[in-house]
């Protein structure tokens, strides 16, 4: 059995551009995993594998990979940044130990930066802070620190101080260890040497040391009061103390570096063997029952226990589907036969192997701890929990967000229709947050996603990876309904013909709900007047109706029903009755009820060189946003605002138009709002047009 405590799992995460890739690949090339770095900018890295990674220099899909420093395993996950695609970061973070968030040196904390630094707090992943592009132009160490501080409201705890800053950035001083390294300008990360530290250093590295061991003996009382006293703990004392509280998540400790010209990237490997938990570390998942609620049973990280792991993504590539899972517990060998906890089904193991990002190592053993993908699974999907089937269990599920963004797509000729139903199949299983419907009125095929860019993607691979030639239409909001006036109203179906009728009374009121809320239904009949055993058809009656407005045929969010009366018949009331009464109702009372449009709200982060930010706002404002905040940074300045996601089409091309190329933006679901008269009206119109037209 291999030693677990020389596992480490962890995700390399940060906002677009900040350098996760470039670090990954220097990490890679250090471990002796590759040995030539491929450049983002050449479209040459290891784990942006995929044709349109290499094209645009982003990261779309998270991957996986597994190295050895100072013989500890590393399994890594390099994650996406861009906004569209944080479902990737979301499900990595679930199955992840740690992480290395890494930050622009000049740009520092970022939006996404903010969404992911959530996202791991979510998960209580434990971090270490790598501020990257150290020797770019406004870069400042001590500044993003700051922000770290401030912005994201967490505890750096500094580690290294810079030699030297911008074009003359140098090297590094760990102030554990009160050692200079300096690189010399080869670019090859052995190339270093051991020099004393710059004179103009000297007191700042004693202060900021003097900072380190204060908050690190924090976590050991006897340890502080010794300190306290004047007695330096040992270097094992402080190294314990900092893995104690980076474990729990007490403070960050903080790293920095050039990965691109290879400087201080062997100072993170050290720390994460040194800080960052191994799996049996970590709080263990909680099981849970089929409801998703916990069960107060832990899924125990250990080679003994049953086998438990979790299935946290789906690839197709041109072996056939892997699935990648993280094992919690026990051991899975070739030919096990595995449960499916969420289908109830049991499936074969066939293949497994360990990935290097798209290349593959056969195995015939994994175990807990270990991140593995099986190939050929049948009916795995995100999130599902494999297990031993004699010990059934339930891990802790994933929840992913709505998508906001529409686009209808129809093949051009016979032979694409039959390759896009079978590529969108695989497509669908692989990202969670891809949904696609069709349209029964028009035989048209709609997908939804989480932005243009991450539509743009999905459309994009289906024309080059699966050869479908495709019209796509305009991208389309996905609107909703609600109502502005509270009402009371009563409804009765009834049905005399011949045999038994039909008989269902409801008095009811319906009024708006809180934002967010959905569809609410609460009874308060009294005296058996309707009985109970009706008020689950009732519900099931509002609750079908609710899929289609009265306005425009959007669904309907935000609305309660009370019931509060009615009547029945002894003979001719039944479940049927009461919910066709029920969606009678629905349709008698909502247009009465003030229905309005209400349009999903874009949370929206822009950067933009300060002599551009009157043009930016400008802009927003014409889109009709309402400006939130601005804050001047070195750089540029980063405005935030909420804007109606149907005013954002085509935002970056006008971004960068009026930015000369060096704006940037972000922007994530934030709530609905009320349409605009003008607006509502315009769209209602638009879409009885499509009907009609249809």
């Amino acid at each position: 059995m291999t030693d677990l405590s020389k596992y480490r799992n962890i995700g390399i995460f940060a906002h677009v551009d900040a350098g996760k890739t470039t670090t990954t690949e220097r990490i890679l090339k250090l471990t002796g995993k590759i040995h030539k770095t491929g450049e983002v900018h050449d479209g040459e890295s290891t784990t942006d594998f995929m044709e349109q990674e290499a094209e645009r220099g982003i990261t779309i899909q998270s991957a996986a990979t597994t190295c050895f420093w100072d013989d500890h395993r590393f399994n890594i996950i390099d994650t996406p940044g861009h906004v569209d695609f944080t479902v990737e970061v979301y499900r990595s973070l679930k199955v992840l130990d740690g992480g290395v968030g890494v930050f622009c040196g000049s740009g520092g904390v970022e939006p996404q930066s903010e969404t992911n630094w959530r996202y791991a707090n979510d998960s209580e992943v434990a971090r270490i802070i790598f501020v990257n592009k150290l020797d770019r132009m406004g870069a400042d160490f001590l500044r993003v620190v700051d922000q770290v501080e401030n912005v994201l409201g967490a505890n750096p705890l500094v580690m290294v101080l810079p030699i030297g800053i911008e074009e003359n950035f140098t090297g590094l001083v760990d102030l554990l260890t009160r050692t200079a390294y300096q690189w010399d300008d080869s670019g090859q990360p052995e190339n270093y040497k051991i020099i004393d530290i710059p004179a103009d250093m000297v007191d700042d590295v004693e202060m900021y040391r003097e900072k380190l061991i204060e908050t690190a003996v924090e976590q050991d009382d006897d340890l502080m009061m010794a300190y306290m006293d004047g007695e330096e703990p040992s270097m094992e004392d402080i190294k314990a103390c900092i893995r104690k509280g980076t474990r729990t998540m007490d403070f960050f400790p903080t790293y920095c570096g050039s990965a691109f010209k290879n400087k201080g990237v062997q100072l993170i490997l050290d720390a994460v063997v040194d800080y960052l938990p191994n799996p049996t570390e970590v709080e263990p998942q909680d099981l849970t029952d089929e409801e998703g609620e916990a069960t107060g049973e832990k899924a125990i990280v250990s080679a003994d226990e049953p086998f438990r792991a979790l299935a946290f993504k789906i690839m197709d590539d041109r072996f056939g589907a892997l699935t990648f899972i993280r094992i919690y517990s026990g051991v899975l060998n070739k030919g096990d036969t595995i449960l499916n906890s969420f289908t109830g089904k049991t499936e074969r193991v066939g293949r497994m192997v360990e990935m290097h990002a798209d290349e593959r190592t056969e195995l015939t053993t994994a175990q807990a701890g270990d991140i593995i993908a099986i190939v050929g699974m049948k009916k795995v999907q995100t999130g599902h929990t494999l297990c031993d089937p004699k010990h059934e269990c339930t891990l802790e599920a994933m929840v992913f967000p709505e998508p906001v963004i529409s686009i209808s797509v129809s093949p051009k000729d016979k032979a694409s229709v039959e390759k896009m139903g079978i590529a969108i199949g695989k497509m669908v299983a692989e990202d969670p947050t891809f949904i696609v419907e069709t349209d029964e009125e028009t035989g048209e095929t709609i997908l939804k996603g989480m932005g243009e860019l991450h539509l743009d993607i999905k459309v994009d691979i289906l024309k080059r990876t699966y050869g479908v030639e495709l019209e796509v239409g305009q991208p389309q909001v996905a609107y909703r309904e609600t109502i502005t006036t509270p009402l009371e109203d009563s409804y009765t179906h009834k049905k005399q013909s011949g045999g038994s009728g039909q008989f269902g009374k409801i008095d009811y009121r319906i009024k708006p709900g809180e934002p967010g809320t959905g569809f609410q239904f609460t009874s308060t009949v009294v005296g058996g007047n309707v009985p109970k055993e009706f008020f689950p058809a009732i519900e099931k009656g509002f609750a079908s109706m609710m899929d289609e407005g009265p306005l425009a045929g959007f669904p309907v969010l935000d609305v309660e029903v009370e019931l509060y009366d009615g009547g029945f018949h002894a003979v001719d009331s039944s479940a049927v009755a009461f919910e066709i009464a029920a969606k009678g109702a629905f349709r008698q009372s909502m247009p009465k009820a003030g229905p309005q449009l209400i349009e999903p709200i874009m949370k929206v982060d822009v950067f933009t060189p300060e002599d551009h930010v009157g043009d930016v706002i400008g802009d927003l404002n014409r889109r009709r946003g309402m400006i939130k905040d601005q804050e001047a940074g070195v750089s540029g300045v980063r405005i935030k605002a909420d804007v109606p996601l149907s005013e954002m089409f085509g935002y970056i091309g006008s971004l960068r138009t009026m930015t000369s190329g060096r704006g940037q933006f972000s922007m994530e679901f934030s709530h609905y709002n009320a349409c605009p008269q003008n607006v509502s009206e315009k769209v209602i119109a638009e879409t009885k047009e499509r009907k009609d037209a249809k």
